[in-house]
């Protein structure tokens, strides 16, 4: 393992996304100000994010069951039990990783519970997607970029404001894939809890955490010029391949797996 600055200092006086989902999963590695965060978000909130991982699940499991070995995962957040590597490694124990996210105590949990199979390989690196093409540099030291890896952009790309081009970094990172790639994208909405949009964005700015919620329309932009699976854009309680379906349930957020042709 290894870090763009590993001595940088974790910051407890303001939430992280990171450490937020964490709370919202049950999970334990978190702080106060995450929890206040958490706490005043709606109940819908911890459902969502249930139900937003176990697309993922889903998701890299049906890529490692079509012959997909590589994976880039960016804003890994805080280890869950079972992560990305053990659901693919389980299929295909030759697997290799690169996990990516920016907030350091990601990092500290990431040494200790993020480590491969011995037949595959893990690793990460502290980076921000704001700076696509130093996770990119990283990830080219395991990953082979002339065959096809599946980019994971899980529950991420809503904490990247219109003025921070959330389209540019996103096509920057899918551009340097290989044909026959992936990309594996959630993202945040209110279009099925409209009644809980004000006081979602509130939290979250009070909270001094940027967050933009789009619309299905404004999801659908990341996968121009891409090949949607089926079922294509869905929320996540509809994006489901051979596994039993999942029970029809509102979802904040927009789902999709699509292949770079």
């Amino acid at each position: 393992m290894t870090a763009e600055d590993a001595n940088v200092r974790i910051d407890t006086s303001k939430p992280h996304p990171a450490r937020v989902y964490d709370w919202l999963l049950g999970g334990k590695d978190n702080y106060l100000v995450d929890q206040e965060m958490g706490e005043k978000l709606p109940p819908e909130a911890r459902a969502n994010a249930a139900r937003n991982r176990a697309f993922m699940h889903r998701a890299v499991a049906w890529l490692a069951d079509n012959g997909v070995s590589q994976f880039l995962d960016i804003g890994t957040g805080i280890p869950t039990e079972p992560n990305l590597h053990q659901i693919v490694q389980a299929i295909n124990p030759a697997c290799r990783v690169v996990y990516a996210d920016n907030d350091p105590i990601v990092l500290r949990h990431a040494e200790a519970l993020l480590v491969s199979s011995p037949e595959g390989a893990t690793d990460y690196v502290q980076a921000d997607v704001r700076r696509p093409e130093a996770i990119l540099d990283h990830a080219r030291a395991l990953l082979d970029f002339d065959q096809p890896i599946a980019l994971s952009l899980i529950a991420l790309m809503h904490f990247i404001t219109d003025e921070e081009d959330p389209y540019g970094l996103a096509r920057t990172l899918v551009n340097a894939l290989p044909s026959g790639s992936y990309l594996v994208l959630s993202h945040g909405t209110t279009d099925e809890h409209p009644d809980l949009a004000d006081s979602v964005t509130d939290t979250y700015k009070k909270g001094q955490v940027p967050l933009r919620m789009r619309r299905r329309a404004e999801v659908e932009r990341f996968f121009e010029g891409l090949e949607l699976v089926d079922p294509g854009l869905v929320t996540a309680t509809y994006w489901y391949k051979e596994s039993p379906a999942p029970k029809a349930e509102l979802s904040g957020f927009y789902v999709a797996v699509a292949r770079v042709p």
